[in-house]
């Protein structure tokens, strides 16, 4: 039982007590009227329309009473759970802003980390190994070049040609909206210890029996990323090669 419902039943408790009281006091007087004759008993009826009008009345204010708490707890209880319902929403409003500023900020660090990396270079490197000609095998019974054993004749000494060339294909990974704005080329002998820059290749260039193609290729990889790819062909048989790759790009 709620304090406003307790409350109610004790004031109408009081109210109803004095009423009690009072018609007691009202049926003593009867009594005492009637003892004294018939004109005391009309005179008499007076109270008893008093007595119950206040008994009429204490029951509908105790019931307003009532009412009235209770409407007054309700009003109170809805006050509170609107003003928790508010908070609630305020709460949700601002953890979606942290997680779209908390967003933003996530794109923008990466999207600032991938401008650094496209005005850096994507940097791909491979090392080709040295050309192997084909060995010249002499069957039994057939007759050898000059100065070469009937059996197995050693390897040319000539090198290999750009058609026995080992060919590999360099590629570096891109965003897909990217613009590529500029793509180096770089060749040098494996156990060379020139730098890089002395080195550069253009497309289609031949150096160091090697070349690259004359153009580079781009195609799409994954979500939200495409490559670059560019051919490299070596057919030196002395000495395996080193190609290196620089791809720059802008956002």
């Amino acid at each position: 039982m709620s304090d406003s419902v307790l409350a109610a039943i004790i004031a109408a408790t009081a109210t109803l007590s004095a009423s009690l009281l009072q018609l007691r006091f009202s049926v003593a007087k009867e009594l005492a009227a009637r003892a004294q004759g018939p004109s005391g008993r009309k005179k008499s009826r007076a109270p008893f329309v008093v007595l119950f009008v206040m008994i009429l009345a204490s029951a509908i204010a105790g019931f307003s009473l009532s009412q009235w708490l209770t409407e007054n707890e309700r009003l109170a209880q809805g006050t509170l759970e609107h003003e928790l319902r508010a908070r609630v929403e305020e709460i949700s409003r601002t953890a979606n802003q942290l997680e779209i500023t908390r967003a933003g900020a996530r794109a923008e660090i990466e999207m600032s980390v991938l401008r650094k990396l496209g005005s850096d270079g994507v940097v791909v490197m491979t090392t080709v190994g040295p050309c192997r000609p084909a060995v010249v095998v002499t069957a039994p019974g057939t007759s050898a070049p000059t100065g070469v054993s009937a059996e197995t004749s050693p390897p040319p000494t000539a090198a290999c040609t750009e058609t026995e060339a080992s060919s590999v294909t360099l590629c570096a990974t891109i965003p897909t909206n990217a613009t590529v704005s500029e793509v180096e080329l770089f060749s040098r002998a494996a156990d060379a210890d020139a730098p890089w820059s002395s080195s550069r290749m253009l497309p289609g260039q031949e150096s160091g029996q090697a070349r690259f193609a004359e153009k580079y290729v781009e195609g799409p990889e994954g979500p939200g990323t495409k490559q670059v790819c560019e051919g490299f062909s070596h057919w030196s048989a002395e000495h395996a090669r080193m190609a290196r790759m620089v791809v720059r790009y802008s956002l």
